[in-house]
């Protein structure tokens, strides 16, 4: 099942270029003046909405701060800490703010805030340890 991300954005061609340079790609066909589709994989997707196309959405609530206050932390997997290291690498490349990677020994964790403030981290996990669920204290 597809998975949307629907994320407020100040500018839309900033955020295209930005996610582009991460090599995500555009959905032309969801794409246009107020909105875009960015293509991670095959079930995930964010949709890049201006701040008030994003507003016709939330009724009156108010579009939240991601460069001050954390809204969600947006978190997918890679299939090594190599692709995790290389991902990042663009990021930074990109202009997104990076924060510090971490080792669990099962899993390998990177983050980096979009120029939005948008929070994501990307990460790899041990198959073993996927398996076998989550660590017990």
């Amino acid at each position: 099942m597809p998975t949307f991300l629907n994320l407020p954005v100040a500018d839309l061609e900033r955020s295209k270029a930005f996610y582009s340079a991460l090599g995500w790609t555009i959905e032309p066909n969801f794409t246009d003046d107020n909105a875009a589709c960015i293509v991670q994989n095959e079930h995930s997707y964010l949709m890049l909405l201006k701040h008030d196309f994003y507003s016709t959405f939330i009724g009156t609530k108010s579009i939240g701060d991601a460069h001050t206050t954390s809204l969600a932390l947006y978190a997918f997997s890679l299939d090594s800490r190599e692709e995790v290291d290389a991902f990042l690498a663009r990021a930074d490349a990109a202009g997104a703010k990076l924060g510090p990677t971490k080792d669990y020994g099962f899993m390998y964790q990177g983050q980096f805030d979009d120029p939005d403030g948008h929070h994501f981290e990307p990460f790899w996990m041990d198959p073993a340890a996927a398996e076998s669920g989550p660590p017990q204290e």
